[in-house]
């Protein structure tokens, strides 16, 4: 076991995970502490103050209180709950090497500098107050944004459902293979099924909600080679996986989180887009990070530009494009109940 207590300098390719001492934080702990155990990488601890050092106290000076009292108190208190926290990860896996940091900086902040040097960022669904949650959705909703590397959001989920492994969505381009690799590697990390799906637009799914494509239909032969097109090389570098490719009609979120409810981890793909897109796509990944019913990722894509007689020139096509960009992440019988 080696643990470095209170060590800002982290190492390039932890696993980071926000703490606050909240049952969702805990739960992100336990989750991050298995994927450093699984990919054999050091786990970093994160607990964030607020930017508490300089205005965010000068009321105390006004008020007749100690500032640097008061500072050194909550100090304390963070650094006594990483260290419970590390007591914690270390009881799951006594031979990890754990690093705990501390910041007196916007927790979006904190997690958003070591993004860049980490291979992840785990964070629980909600915290325990404005100012000490490392986990409030605002917090989650940001970071997976902005980050550098994947993050992975702990939705809160439904007991006792069966669920039925990893989901990820693909488009076709090269910029989906970030999010495929993610999915693949983590369905082989934890022995887990996975399917891939490509997720269109077209007349059939204007009016309905969100299925799954019948094996036998006819006429979305494209779209069934550009999706296994998509998955080209990756049988060859996850050999143990089990994967199942599918194609839906319909919206990206609606499917998304229709389907969560099946699902140990949904992964989605983040990348830069034209204007109107942008929008569709926003509303896609900040609806799957709030209404999802199991674990998210949100993996960071390189932008692709898109060549100029492609580019769509109504807002029908556009959002056409998006349904299938998105590439909605899903998976087989999809529980028929609104999202």
């Amino acid at each position: 076991m080696e643990s470095n207590r209170h060590d800002p300098v982290t190492p390039a390719g932890t696993v980071v995970v926000g703490v606050d001492g909240s049952k969702p934080s805990d739960q992100a702990l336990d989750w991050a502490t298995e994927q450093a155990a699984l990919e054999h990488r050091t786990l970093t601890l994160v607990h964030a103050l607020g930017p508490m050092g300089t205005s965010g106290t000068a009321w105390l000076d006004q008020a007749g209180v100690n500032r640097r009292d008061i500072l050194e108190a909550m100090r304390g208190d963070g650094h006594d709950l990483l260290d419970r926290a590390r007591e914690r990860a270390l009881r799951r896996h006594p031979h990890l090497e754990v690093r705990e940091v501390l910041r007196m900086v916007d927790p979006r902040e904190a997690l958003l500098e070591l993004s860049q040097d980490a291979t992840m960022v785990v964070l629980g669904s909600r915290g325990r107050g404005p100012v000490r949650s490392l986990v409030l959705g605002s917090v989650s909703a940001g970071v997976s944004r902005h980050a550098a590397c994947p993050v992975v959001v702990l939705r809160p989920r439904n007991v006792g459902v069966v669920r039925r492994g990893v989901l990820v969505g693909a488009d076709g381009t090269p910029r989906s293979r970030a999010s495929l690799e993610f999915a693949y590697r983590q369905a082989s990390l934890r022995r887990l099924p996975l399917t891939v799906l490509h997720c269109f637009w077209d007349a059939a799914g204007v009016s309905a909600a969100s299925r799954i494509v019948a094996a036998g239909e006819e006429g979305v032969e494209d779209e069934r080679l550009l999706l296994a097109e998509s998955v080209s090389g990756m049988t060859e570098k996850f050999p143990d996986v089990s994967v199942r490719l599918e194609l839906a009609r319909g919206l990206a979120d609606d499917a998304l989180v229709r389907l969560s409810q099946q699902m140990d981890l949904v992964v989605v793909g983040y990348h830069p887009m034209r204007p109107l897109a942008g929008l569709v796509y926003g509303s896609v990944a900040s609806t799957v990070l709030e209404h999802a019913s199991c674990i998210v990722a949100v993996v960071p894509e390189p932008d692709v530009a898109v060549p100029a007689e492609a580019t769509p020139d109504t807002a029908a096509d556009t959002a056409r494009d998006t349904a299938s960009d998105t590439g909605a992440v899903e998976e087989l019988s999809a529980p028929d109940v609104p999202a």
